[in-house]
């Protein structure tokens, strides 16, 4: 038989199927007794040569059936993604009566993981108790652990650990990796801290779990002391320390850190790309992580859906349209463009570009609609004033096999504020009242207040911040926007009393009181509150728009001489306002918030807005082109600019569409998206 077992090796060795059939077929017709000496080498090769259904099929005509070959099947089946299979295997095996081993509970543990039958492993790990396995064996307690951590049943995995005698580091890993994965830090660090006093040496994967559990709780200290383990016991170079260092740093808000850990990689995988792009995007720095991006793919590293998602979250903030709309060319080349996060990402590029059409066009061919999906929709749909079609949706959400969470309802709300639609968000928030698994939160008061306050219904929305327990500056500066936009002036003044309790050098607030003020024409309280402004050393943010034209972005502030174009842009500027004229428009002063006797100056000062001198240079620029014109501002437009865009539009026959502070206005033919209500 040793001339047949090394046959059989070398057929193993080099997986060839066909000759270890022929071998197997040999054996039958010289050794009648085949099967008790040799059927279990056979059952291996046909295993290494990747043939299951032999190998069973063998297996069930051996007569005893040793432990080893038992465990070889079973492990193998699930290795091969078949655990159902090897589920049945170890029922066979018990009702045989072959009594499982440390390396059978390793493998059919980790089974009942994937396969989601908790019941299963229960009794399974019972059975370990009573064999003794349990306690003794680390090999299997840490199989325990593990399956315990990936069913969320951290409290019995923390049991089970306590009780093993001899905690080695693969049993501390497995407890350290499962409270990391659930949330626990905290507990995650103390069992570390424990293994460490217990002089346990910790491996990559030991110190990688802590460094995210550090991350997530932004704790600097212990994990740079972290970073000094792993240099000292040369795992730094190591895939998966990399990526968690990189993560623990950007988590930590070290931006910096993190690229000197990146830049000193010898090689970066792709895990480690995206972990570094997701950190620079989180911590605000969207322009490097767009140029991190592009370095990945000029090295020719395939992005995965979390990178590409990530990336155009980038795009998103930065208003990118055309780089956004690149990547969203490498998601179809990819074949991730059905992917539901990077779906989600793709819609809210579009909703944030002002490009609805090609946002829906996005949500109509996921192949899995989820809630995110359906949020980044809805909310796609309120930015940009469609506050209809963001009704229609969430109406649709139940009959898509899903519940609207607290995402869902902030967003519905600011829909029905974009669009005015004040009955059917007091229903939705009355509706939220009565939803006992949705907690109200103060984004769902601020989106109340606000859309009550400027339908003008002030009382109400000063009513409803009564309910709020402990109020924010945001929710009572909501309110004063309110004053400011309907002329309150005696109440505006009582907020701002509240708000200077809260936040006493709130420069959003002071400017929002002077321009109510200013509004009313009460220049002697302008006068000091801008006194009060410069003894707080408070800075305003001046008013910015700019406009992209031919891959170059041009920026302007009102009253801005400075732009090398500054003639052409105020030739361009006064023609259209006299020809508008003609069509109707007819200057707002009281938008001039600024102590002007002249009329003149009111309404130089009214024709120098920023948003109207990024017109001005976008029409001149582009000429006899049709193409939309896009403009963005910092702050709110205000209601002459607003006027005066639609008019504009109406005369050039250009789509104009701005993003200001708050949504975005959609320009046709001298109609805005807001239909006037903003």
């Amino acid at each position: 038989m040793n001339f047949y077992y090394s046959l059989i090796a070398q057929c193993a060795h080099t997986k060839s199927l066909t000759i270890l059939r022929a071998l197997h077929s040999h054996v039958i017709k010289s050794c009648a007794s085949y099967l008790s000496f040799g059927g279990h080498k056979l059952i291996h090769g046909y295993i290494k040569c990747g043939s299951l259904d032999d190998a069973r099929k063998l297996f069930d005509e051996m007569p005893n059936r040793h432990i080893v070959t038992w465990n070889s099947m079973i492990s193998s089946h699930i290795n091969h993604g078949r655990s159902r299979e090897a589920l049945d295997l170890f029922g066979n095996m018990l009702v045989e009566g072959a009594l499982p081993d440390a390396y059978t509970f390793s493998a059919i543990l980790k089974a009942f993981a994937e396969m989601g039958v908790l019941s299963h492993g229960q009794r399974a790990h019972g059975l370990a108790v009573v064999l003794g396995l349990e306690v003794l064996d680390g090999f299997v307690a840490s199989a325990i652990v593990d399956m315990y951590s990936k069913f969320g049943r951290i409290r019995d995995a923390g049991l089970v650990f306590q009780r093993v005698l001899d905690k080695d580091v693969v049993l501390c890993t497995a407890l350290i990796v499962g409270y990391s994965q659930h949330g626990f830090y905290s507990e995650a660090l103390e069992v570390f801290e424990d293994m460490v006093d217990r002089g346990v040496k910790a491996n990559e994967y030991t110190l990688a779990s802590v460094l995210i559990s550090c991350g997530n709780l932004g704790d600097l200290v212990n994990g740079q002391l972290i970073h000094s383990l792993l240099v000292k016991s040369g795992l730094e170079s190591v895939v998966a320390s990399q990526t968690s260092l990189l993560t623990m740093y950007s988590k930590c808000g070290m931006v910096e850190d993190s690229m000197k850990v990146f830049n000193h990689l010898a090689y970066a995988s792709q895990v480690t790309w995206t972990s570094f792009i997701v950190g620079l995007v989180q911590n605000g720095r969207e322009e490097v992580a767009v140029s991190v991006f592009r370095e990945m793919m000029r090295c020719s590293m395939n992005p995965n859906p979390f990178t590409l998602s990530s990336i155009l979250q980038a795009c998103s903030s930065l208003a990118m349209l055309e780089v956004g709309e690149q990547v969203h060319a490498i998601t179809l080349k990819t074949g991730v463009g059905g992917n539901k996060y990077v779906g989600a990402a793709l819609i809210n590029l579009y909703g944030k570009c002002g490009y609805i059409d090609k946002a829906r066009s996005v949500f109509e061919v996921l192949m899995e609609l989820d809630l995110v999906s359906i949020n980044s929709m809805i909310y796609a749909y309120s930015q940009n004033g469609f506050g209809q079609e963001a009704l229609q949706l969430f109406e649709r959400i139940k009959k898509l096999g899903h519940e609207p969470n607290g995402m869902t309802f902030t967003s519905i709300l600011l829909a029905c504020k974009n669009a005015g639609l004040v009955e059917e968000g007091c229903q939705i928030f009355s509706s939220i009242r009565n939803n006992h698994n949705i907690e109200l939160t103060k984004d769902h008061f601020a989106g109340m207040i606000d859309l009550l306050g400027r339908s003008k219904r002030v009382e109400e929305a000063a009513k409803l911040i009564e309910e709020v327990r402990n109020p924010d500056v945001v929710l009572w500066r909501t309110l004063l926007n309110a004053c400011r936009i309907h002329g309150e002036v005696e109440m505006a003044e009582k907020i701002i009393k509240k708000i200077h309790e809260l936040a006493p050098g709130d420069w959003g607030t002071h400017v929002l009181l002077t321009n109510l003020y200013a509004s009313a024409g009460k220049w002697n309280q302008v006068v000091e509150m801008k006194s009060k402004i410069r003894d707080l050393k408070l800075k305003k943010s001046p008013a910015m728009s700019w406009v992209d034209v031919d891959r170059e972005v041009h920026t302007f502030m009102a009253g801005d001489f400075s732009h090398p174009r500054a003639h052409e842009i105020f030739y361009t500027l006064h023609e259209l306002v006299e020809k508008v004229k003609i069509l109707g428009y007819n200057p707002d002063t009281r938008f001039v918030l600024q102590h002007l006797d002249d009329d003149e100056m009111k309404l130089s000062s009214l024709y120098y807005h920023s948003e109207k001198l990024a017109i001005a240079f976008a029409l001149w620029k582009t000429g006899s082109r049709k193409t939309s014109i896009r403009i963005f501002k910092n702050l709110r437009v205000c209601g002459d600019c607003h006027s005066w865009i639609k008019f504009v539009s109406l005369l050039t026959g250009r789509d104009i569409i701005a993003r200001d502070a708050n949504r975005f206005h959609h320009f046709k033919g001298g109609i805005c998206s807001c239909k006037d209500y903003w």
